[in-house]
């Protein structure tokens, strides 16, 4: 029997289900394995069994996987001098599944990472309260708690891409400054009833304890007030320092720079404190010159990370992947196009697909060989759609820095080799 190999395979036929299509794709696959099986003289190609490595204090990733973040410093600028970095990016293009490993985690800090003893780590609540309180970790640590699984994406996640189109960048560049883990902690409406929070409270400033001093006025909205948590776990084990150790501020859906790291303080008022962070930092600049203030939720978003920029594919069969979140609540569908976004095609959501999380999508295609552009777009499940570039920057302008959630396109030249473009 002649098994013909995914390449060797042709689009799907019109009267064929897409069931069938999928199957024949599998069968396909397993034919070659089968085939590769088959050709195997004997067990002696197989390394021989023998005795491993001693048990450790803990697991380590295999000598043959490397997977790494990259430092950045701004737009354009990499391959520098690690201490100049500002943001480390998480390789979406290397990782499967929707949780980031820990270490990948991306990593974002305005003047490095702090080094706190936890036993002596306070909390203060205060302000507009009855009952100003002090809290120590193991005092949270007491308290009931959430486990919650989050993205949390930094404001300039996508800011390679305004103005201009490097082909030379991978998803990681793109797209590193997002990544989602499950956090543990006390939800912030336990803590706000212990204080006895004022009525006529409608803000709240979070501060951090990093040598930057980073604090933030968030409106006390009841989305806010009934999701956001203070952290002590991060996927089943204490913080690790760069994300916050020993306590950070969550806030599901919201910009990154609100999820206050090493929080030290929360007060409570009725009005913004328009911190530099709100003023100098974290303003939009618009198409008109005005500047925004507040622009506090991140927005649906996509992309493509199997395949995607620097990576070579070959004609025939194509199993593309990615990843789709939205700070307004689940995504409810992903759609590819294949032909440079002139026709869409649903894809796959991995599950458990969560509110305010990173789902994984997946799609099967047949590449013919020819020169094309892929791209995906997400719609979340209260109607919000991901934006082609040319509406997005008809409505932000080019001027902006922040909240980049336009349409990754990648384009595919007839070597198969992939690469960043702006459709």
């Amino acid at each position: 029997m002649t098994f013909k190999t995914p390449i060797e395979m042709s689009s799907r036929p019109a009267n064929v289900s897409r069931r069938g299509f999928v199957g024949g794709l599998s069968a396909g696959i397993l034919g070659v394995a089968a085939t590769e099986a088959a050709n195997a003289e004997s067990l002696a190609d197989v390394p021989d069994r023998g005795p491993g490595a001693e048990l450790g204090a803990h697991s380590e990733r295999s000598r043959f996987v490397k997977i790494d973040r990259i430092p950045e410093a701004t737009p354009g600028k990499r391959n520098i001098d690690p201490g100049d970095a500002i943001n480390s990016k998480t390789p979406h293009q290397k990782l499967v599944g929707n949780i980031t490993p820990t270490d990948l985690h991306y990593e974002r800090s305005h003047s490095g990472v702090p080094d706190i003893d936890p036993a002596q780590h306070r909390l203060l609540i205060h302000g507009m309260v009855q009952k100003p309180l002090v809290f120590s970790v193991d005092d949270l640590k007491r308290m009931p708690s959430i486990s919650r699984v989050v993205f949390i994406e930094c404001t300039g996640n996508g800011w390679e891409n305004w103005k201009k189109a490097d082909p030379e960048l991978t998803v990681q560049n793109t797209h590193g400054l997002v990544s989602t883990n499950e956090w543990t902690g006390v939800p912030l409406k336990f803590l706000i009833d212990l204080v006895a929070k004022d009525k006529g409270s409608t803000w709240m400033l979070a501060e951090g304890g990093d040598g930057a001093g980073v604090d933030r006025s968030i409106p006390l909205t009841d989305e806010i007030v009934n999701e956001a948590f203070i952290a002590y776990g991060q996927n089943g084990e204490p913080l690790r320092p760069a994300h916050g150790f020993p306590m950070r501020l969550v806030m599901p859906g919201f910009e990154g720079n609100l999820n206050i790291k090493w929080l030290r303080r929360l007060k409570f008022g009725n009005a913004p404190w328009m911190t530099r962070w709100e003023t100098a930092r974290y303003t939009q600049l618009l198409a008109d010159g005005k500047a925004r203030q507040f622009q506090l939720r991140m927005d649906t978003n996509s992309v493509i990370t199997q395949p995607s920029g620097m990576m070579q594919i070959q004609p025939g069969y194509v199993r593309i992947s990615g990843l789709a979140w939205s700070g307004h609540g689940k995504i409810a569908r992903v759609e590819i196009s294949t032909d440079g976004a002139k026709t869409w095609q649903q894809a796959q959501l991995s599950l458990p697909v969560l509110p305010k999380a990173q789902v994984r999508f997946q799609m099967d295609w047949v590449w013919d060989g020819k020169p094309t552009t892929i791209v995906s777009r997400s719609t979340d499940d209260q109607g919000n759609v991901q934006p082609d570039r040319k509406s997005f920057i008809a409505a932000m302008g080019t001027n902006a820095l922040f909240h980049y959630n336009a349409q990754q396109s990648w384009s595919i030249d007839e070597a198969g080799r992939v690469r960043n473009v702006l459709a």
